[in-house]
């Protein structure tokens, strides 16, 4: 008695860990997770549980004393149950093929039969979403019946209990036709077994197969959790820059407005520029570009800008060559141009200079941006990566794609200028693609 109830308990840890195993692969993951599968994806997955089960048949055919390995019956069930006809039955022939070799040469038929249950039962849920919150305890389902008023959910469940125990029956009545063993299962040895031994035999069975789903599960919700971890970040990062664009473009429309009536000429290439800029604003948006089509961006603001503020607005750059290449965050500098153009210059009478600097040192870019404007009190100095919409918006995008690798500081002094510093690291192509 002991022994056999040891190999029950043994069994179960034999099918939590194939439940890791074949949810470690990615593919094999991304396979067994999806609701909607081809022909040809049922196959290859009918291949994952036919490898998996089937050396597990295998070995107790071969060892004749690994008894708890052979998960043969609840693998071509959930072979069905999670990948529909095809899946359960493929599997449930090519799982019985060791126990065939071994003169058990009822377990093919029983186990294809089994598999394509599974997938009967697939069929029978309202929404395949129920299949993973099954439940094995009984109460429990009963409870879900009669309190939540779901009842085609909660009759579903109670069909897949009924299913898992119809199966095992099945097996140990098979098991017990007389001369021979023509399907292998578990059962007490000895003569006159208590009747809680068969109730810990079907449990064991409706475990077997809860314990891989849980498993699974899991693995799914977390896949689902870092999914719209994912979209949520994109979603903040959209609105982020959508904030940017309506502000930008309605500061330039009114320089545009201000220049019709006074200089139609001057105006026509402010729209001209703002052409250009809009084209850019309208393709297809990506968190990261290269510094050289930013720097091409600020050119082209800048010159509207001029053409607004005439000679006292003047802008210099330093850039190293190697730099230009590197991928920035989009629209990272206008913003902070902006503000220098309207909080540290346009209210200084002779105007003044924006420098910007970009190097690359050790894999890090440095960008800088600076003017000799007016400059920033203390107290609105303490509270510019917070508050308004050009640098806080900058550093929230900066914080939500780089987390805390990357630098970004502020120092100014009133009537003397504003200059701002950003670090962040080396990115490539094919990383900010992903991102």
């Amino acid at each position: 008695m002991e022994s056999l109830l040891v190999t029950l308990l043994v069994k179960l840890g034999v099918v939590a860990s194939l439940a890791s195993i074949l949810v470690r692969p990615v593919a094999v993951q991304r396979m067994l997770l999806r609701e909607n599968r081809t022909l040809n994806q049922r196959v290859q997955l009918a291949g994952w549980f036919s490898i998996i089960f089937a050396a597990a048949v295998a070995t107790r055919v071969k060892t004749s004393s690994y008894l708890a390995v052979d998960l043969g019956l609840e693998g071509c069930l959930l072979a069905g149950i999670l990948g529909g006809y095809v899946t359960g039955l493929l599997s449930g022939i090519v799982i019985s093929i060791p126990a065939m070799l071994n003169g058990e040469l009822l377990s093919m038929p029983l186990l294809a039969a089994i598999g394509v249950l599974g997938g009967l039962l697939r069929d029978c849920a309202p929404d395949t979403e129920d299949i993973w919150r099954f439940s094995p305890f009984f109460d429990l389902n009963l409870w879900r019946f009669f309190k939540q008023r779901n009842y085609r959910r909660s009759g579903f469940h109670l069909l897949f209990l009924a299913v898992i125990l119809f199966a095992e029956f099945l097996r140990q009545t098979l098991h017990n036709i007389p001369k021979r063993i023509l399907v292998f299962a578990l059962q007490p040895t000895w003569p006159d077994p208590h009747f809680m031994i068969y109730v810990a035999l079907y449990a064991t069975t409706l475990f077997a197969v809860v314990l891989p789903l849980k498993i699974w599960n899991n693995t799914r919700n977390e896949n689902k959790l870092e999914e719209q971890q994912r979209l949520l970040t994109q979603a903040r990062l959209q609105a982020l820059t959508s904030q940017i664009n309506p502000h930008f473009l309605f500061n330039t429309l009114n320089s545009v407005s201000s220049l019709i009536r006074s200089d139609p000429h001057q105006a026509r290439v402010m729209v001209l520029k703002l052409s250009r800029i809009l084209r850019r604003l309208l393709r297809k948006h990506e968190n990261f570009s290269p510094l050289r089509d930013e720097l091409d961006f600020i050119e082209d603001y800048l010159s509207i800008e001029v053409a607004r503020f005439g000679e006292k607005l003047r802008f210099e750059k330093e850039v190293q060559p190697q730099s230009l290449d590197m991928l920035v965050p989009s629209m990272l500098l206008q913003p902070l141009v902006e503000n220098c153009v309207k909080h540290g210059l346009s209210s200084k009478i002779e105007g003044g200079t924006i420098c910007l600097r970009a190097r690359r040192v050790d894999g890090r870019l440095y960008l800088v941006v600076e003017d000799d404007g007016v400059g920033i009190p203390e107290p609105k100095l303490a509270k510019m990566l917070e508050q308004g919409i050009g640098v806080s918006n900058v550093n929230e995008r900066l914080k939500m794609l780089f987390g805390t690798d990357y630098r970004m500081w502020i120092d100014s002094h009133p009537g003397k200028g504003t200059r701002i510093e950003i670090e962040v690291p080396e990115l490539r192509t094919e990383w900010a693609a992903v991102s």
